[in-house]
Order: structure tokens, then sequence, then C-alpha cells
């Protein structure tokens, strides 16, 4: 007997389904259930977080913030029961990887929060719980809404499309806010803010998919060959010099290094993957370092992150405004934590300015030491390397590229904070995912979850369906 995925079962001795049919229809309720058992072993983690926060700070067990992480443990729930019912192929691991990720978020703000003396309705912890619950909720919509992957490759321009709206919104005049001197925010009077690049990431890592996946050929075959490489021909340049321009622009206009560099590395990993051609990342590494250079030059901001950089001990330095306080007041938090921390509530993250968002990292690394930070960015880890396997486990081009573009755009954003964080390259000032404070950043992390299942999903039901460019 054939099955569906175009191999032969065998039919056992007396009848009765096929062997491989039998796997087939346990493997889905397997997959769920493993996802539940490491959902209540991360809703656990949270809830003991918080509860480790408490003692360490207050000395007492507030059940109030411990109510409101029940309610949001009830929304992951809700996700995963909606994937019992449209995605019941997905991955197990992403789902719980998110949720403990987001629930230390919330407990080390919280910790900050009641150093600071706020820990009331009105704190970051509770609108850190808000903004995650409507993350959530846009998660679910989005397993419900997006049956197929395959279905974002017919809106390949449209997603370009918005994508260019979405960086442009925070220039329109009385929309945009400058918050750190940066104008990458857009808000309504007294209505929170919102950082629409966030959502334009995912938009734009559609786009690329599509766009590769129709022009792969021209981008991968023509070309002269140079030390033992295949350079593109200069009129195929336009692709790589359009992102290049949007970024520098991101750069000039918003003053935002750290989403620019997150902006051309997607593009630049993505168009190699398509590709596979080394010389394309190596003219987009030297068109990328050579705006930086010129931008670190010509560009005071841009001026003063490479020297807060590269002189962040220098007295003057360190005393100027803008200058590099944060970045050293991280560093001592990074030490005073030492290997094992000081435990949860009983550090000082609040001597760090902005410390539940830029440098929650820093935060964490102090009260969890280097050993709780290796395991976070282990989750990371993890997480990254199930969306590559996701992406380079399905047979369509667009799903790869997706695949790996949605992925890789969460590793390259731990890459820069925590880069900027330990000083191995200039602060940016993006937030780490699922971490940090930030409604935006949550509500973009958690669809990239709900992407990265329906993509899960949609390989294991139809391994063998090729989208043709």
């Amino acid at each position: 007997m054939t099955n569906r995925a175009g191999t032969t079962a065998a039919v056992p001795p007396g009848g009765g389904p096929p062997t491989s049919s039998v796997r087939r229809i346990h493997l889905p309720q397997k997959l769920r259930n493993i996802e539940l058992a490491l959902l209540l072993i991360a809703c656990g983690i949270n809830a003991g977080a918080i509860v480790l926060v408490q003692l360490g700070a207050l000395g007492s067990i507030d059940t109030q913030l411990v109510l409101l992480g029940i309610g949001l443990s009830v929304l992951v729930f809700g996700l995963h029961v909606a994937m019992r019912f449209v995605a019941r192929d997905a991955d197990p691991f992403l789902l719980p990887i998110a949720t403990v990720l987001n629930g230390i978020g919330i407990a080390e703000i919280y910790r900050i929060d009641i150093a600071f003396g706020d820990a009331g309705w009105e704190s970051a912890a509770v609108r850190q719980i808000v903004w995650s619950a409507i993350a959530i909720v846009a998660a679910i919509a989005v397993i419900l809404i997006v049956r197929n992957h395959r279905v974002l490759f017919k809106y390949t321009y449209l997603s370009g499309l918005v994508a260019v709206l979405l960086l442009l919104l925070p220039l329109v005049p009385g929309l945009g806010r400058e918050i750190n001197g940066a104008r990458v925010w857009i808000g309504i009077g007294d209505i929170a803010t919102f950082q629409p690049g966030e959502i334009a990431k995912i938009a734009l890592a559609v786009f690329f998919a599509g766009y590769l996946v129709r022009n792969r050929d021209s981008l991968s075959m023509v070309g002269r060959k140079f030390l033992g490489m295949r350079f593109p021909r200069a009129r195929d340049l336009g692709p790589l010099l359009v992102v290049w321009a949007l970024s520098m622009s991101v750069i000039v206009f918003q003053r935002d290094l750290g989403t620019a560099l997150l902006y051309f590395g997607l593009f630049l990993v993505m168009l190699y993957v398509a590709t596979s051609r080394l010389s394309w990342v190596l003219l987009g590494l030297g068109l990328f370092f050579a705006g930086a250079i010129v931008a670190s030059q010509t560009l005071e901001y841009v001026n003063s992150r490479f020297d807060n950089w590269l002189n962040a001990f220098d007295q003057e330095i360190y005393d100027s405004v803008g200058g590099s306080f944060q970045l050293v007041q991280g560093l001592f938090g990074l030490a005073n934590g030492g290997l094992i921390g000081t435990g949860l509530g009983q550090g000082r993250p609040d001597i760090t300015p902005v410390p539940q968002s830029d440098y929650i990292i820093a935060s964490l690394g102090e009260e969890l030491g280097l050993a709780g930070l290796f395991a976070i960015f282990m989750l990371y880890a993890l997480l990254v390397a199930r969306g590559f396997r996701i992406g380079f486990a399905g047979q369509d081009d667009f799903g790869k590229l997706l695949g790996v573009g949605l992925s890789f755009v969460v590793a390259l954003q731990v890459f820069i904070v925590v880069g900027g964080v330990t000083r191995v390259i200039p602060l940016t000032g993006l937030t780490t995912p699922f971490l940090a404070a930030g409604g935006s950043s949550l509500v973009a992390n958690w669809i990239i979850i709900a992407l990265l299942l329906r993509l899960s999903d949609t390989v294991r039901n139809h391994p063998r369906l090729v989208i043709d460019g």
C-alpha cells in the first residue's frame, strides 16, 4: 500500500491499517504530549522564579503577580490546545522554550520594579504580562489563520511594501517618537509607544524568501570567477544595493545602528542560503562595514557609540553625558554575579541604567551568574537550532528560506544585544527576544514562534510539495 508521502507501507498480517499509518496516527499525539509535559515544567520554572524574587527581595510571597502569571499560563495552554486541532505535527520544543524565556524575563523585570519601589499595577512587570498576553493571542491568531506557510508566498511583494511602510512610520510628523536618541517608535498622544520595525523584520523575511525563490537562478549561476569564487555581475547587484541603502537610511534617519545591522544581516544570510555563493556575503559585509565606517566619521551619534565601546573605561568618556557609564555599570554587574550569581532578588541590577530592557542580560547575569546565563543562551541555541532544522527539513525553497530567516533573525538579535552588553561589539540598543521589557518585541517574537510552528507542521504533512519560483 502506498501512503500519502509516496512510499510503500507494509500491511500487517491479518489485515488492518499499514504499520506506517499506525505510526503516523500516533505521532501527532505523542508530539503534543511531549509539548504539554515541557509546558508544565516551563510554567513551574516561571512560577518558581517569581517566588524566589519575592523571597529574595521582600522576604515574603505576594500572590498578586503569581495569579497574573497563572492567567498568562492559561493563554499558553490555550495555544497548545489550538495546536492539537490545527497544527498537530508542529515542533514540540518551540512553545515551551519561548514560554520559559518570557517568564524569566517577567520575573527579572518584577525584581527591578521592586528595587525601584514600583511593584503596583502600573509597574513594568504588569505591563510586560499584559503585552505577553497580547503577543500570545496574536500567536494563536496566526496559527488559526495561516493554515499553510506557502500561502505567504503569494504575498511576497505586498510583504515588502508593508515592511517599507512600517519602517517609514516613525518618520511621520506627530506619529513618530524619539526615545534615547533613536526615532524608531510611534505613538498617539499618551498611548503606549510601539516599535513597528519589530514587525517589519517578519515582513522582510517573507519578502526576502519569496523574492530569492523567484530570482535565485540569476543570482546564483551567472558571474565571473575571481580567486576561486564566482562573483555576480554588476547588474545583479541591484537587490543587495537596495537593501544596503535601506539599512544605511535607518542609521541616518532613525539613528538605529542595531536595526540596520539586523535587517542587512538577515538579507545576507538568506541570500547565501538561496545561492550558496560566499561572494555575496563578502560583498555585503564589505558594503556594510564601509558604510559603518563612513557613518562613524560623519554621524556624531555613531561616532559616540564607537568611542564608548573602544574607550569605555576612559574617565572623560565615562563621565560624559551619553557616555560609557551604562556599559561599565553593566560589566560590573556581570562581574558581581560571578559563576552562580547573587540569587534572584538579591543583586543590585537597578544601579545600571535601563536594566529592564537594554540591559536585562546584565541584570540576569548578576543574579543568576555565568551558569544561569549559559542556561539561557542554551535555550536560545536550541530555539534557533530547531528553527534551522524546520527550515532545512522541508522540500520547498520558500519554506526553507523562511524558516532559516526567521530563526536567524532571533539568533542575530541575541548576538547583537549580548555582544553590546559584554563589549564584544558597540552597544546598539536592541531588545533581547522574549526577555527584555517591550511590547512590540514580544508581539513580533511570538509571531515568529507561531510561523515556525506552522512551518514545522506543514513540512511534516506535505514533505514532497515543492514551490516553483
